[in-house]
């Protein structure tokens, strides 16, 4: 394996620095992922140099923007392997994305009497904007449960699928147990179960904010119909999104907001036509610094290798989830095939206490219920300690949390 990760660090100048006078270990990346110096300068240079606003624009600061942006439009449906740039819509982030189809496929869709199926390990951002518009259209949310390892139970998706089932949405990699969903199965299966319930209406949106982080994804193989990431997690600016979704859908979807720039034509009179899709999505001034950045993060992964890059994630994930069992007391959650985050708790001390206690090591976790409270639930917990890697992280800072996370056993007994 080609990949350097030493030579990597040194393009993210926050991993350089102390706190609380320890060397920062950084393993909060499944919350926001450090920035490389790559793409902090693009993003810069665009703004201090090539700023102007994008669509429309006749002179040539404007004109170049929109062809910036538009090219990074492209970019993105590389990195997925969409099958068009026009595919690819721009949103806030994952969270934005998902709200967009549920208000917009969703509204359009979804009748009373229709049922959608989530799952028991969803972020609440694929959980909170389905209760939202079930209140107002009256279609049922069905659950798919977890097991005790970590991993859905699809076996129940034959109970759960029947021929009013309309949408399957849930998480590509738990951002909480790390389990990566084995999503192309998943969807082969629930559309065969819909197909001999005499269903043809099934369509699938993936929550991808973990993976395409952590993993190559290919949306053409994975015939998913919507795929949502962020941005910030892919070490790019924080405030951009990729929505993808199938041109055929998203042609025959409705805008959800409206305003500038997603519009044909407006008249007072003759009433309102919209423009194509995605730009009908994309209402009002666009974030464009944050997407030419987001460009830049592209171009900085592809040139790096993501093969190389997710592989020595992958690595130190392993050597993670193997090292933290010899602590004394540890709850693990999940399984040892998770990737990119690792869940767990100090005996019955509270996470909140642990995590505090790591940070007088320098050591950045992220504590809490991870916005996903259902989990918690499922666990009998009030909440989790959670590392996460990213392509900077060293087996160097795995051990750092292990003798940190003992020391932290002792003081608190």
């Amino acid at each position: 394996m080609s990949f350097n990760v030493t030579a990597v660090r040194q393009d993210f100048p926050a991993l350089s620095q102390s706190v609380n006078n320890h060397p920062l270990v950084y393993l909060d990346s499944a919350a926001s992922a450090q920035k490389p110096l790559q793409v902090v300068e693009r993003e810069s240079e665009f703004t201090l140099h090539q700023y102007a606003a994008v669509h429309r624009g006749i002179h040539t600061l404007s004109a170049n923007a929109t062809t910036m942006m538009e090219e990074v439009r492209q970019k993105a449906a590389n990195f997925i392997h969409a099958a068009s740039s026009e595919e690819i819509v721009f949103v806030k982030g994952t969270t934005e994305a998902i709200n967009l189809v549920a208000n917009s496929f969703g509204r359009q869709y979804l009748h009373e009497g229709d049922n959608i199926i989530i799952t028991q390990m969803e972020h609440h951002a694929n959980i909170v904007p389905w209760f939202m518009l079930s209140e107002s259209i009256g279609f049922e949310i069905r659950v798919l449960p977890v097991s005790d390892c970590g991993k859905l139970e699809t076996g129940k998706l034959n109970d759960l699928i029947d021929e009013r089932t309309r949408l399957l949405s849930f998480t590509h990699i738990s951002n909480v147990l790390g389990t990566v969903n084995p999503v192309q199965d998943i969807i082969k299966h629930a559309r065969a179960i819909a197909v001999s319930k005499k269903n043809t209406q099934l369509k699938v949106l993936i929550d991808g904010a973990q993976g395409a982080m952590h993993q190559q994804v290919n949306v053409q193989t994975l015939d998913c119909d919507f795929y949502a990431f962020s941005g910030h997690k892919l070490y790019g600016p924080t405030g951009i999104g990729i929505l993808y979704g199938k041109k055929a859908l998203l042609d025959a979807m409705p805008p959800w907001e409206g305003g500038g720039a997603m519009i044909r034509q407006v008249s007072l009179t003759k009433g309102i036509t919209f423009a194509d899709a995605p730009w009908r999505f994309e209402a009002g001034t666009p974030n464009v610094s944050a997407i030419i950045g987001l460009g830049a993060a592209f171009d900085y992964l592809t040139a790096l290798g993501v093969e190389d890059a997710f592989a020595h994630e992958a690595n130190v994930m392993a050597y993670a989830s193997e090292k933290l069992k010899d602590v004394p007391s540890i709850i693990l959650y999940g399984n040892d095939q998770r990737e990119g985050v690792l869940a767990f708790n100090l005996g019955q001390h509270h996470a909140y206490d642990v995590g505090s206690f790591l940070d007088q090591y320098g050591i950045a976790i992220r504590t809490g219920h991870h916005c996903a409270l259902p989990l918690m639930e499922r666990y009998n917990v009030p909440a989790m300690c959670r590392a996460s890697v990213g392509i900077y992280t060293t087996k160097e800072e795995i051990d750092s949390l292990f003798n940190a996370l003992q020391r932290v056993k002792k003081l608190l007994g």
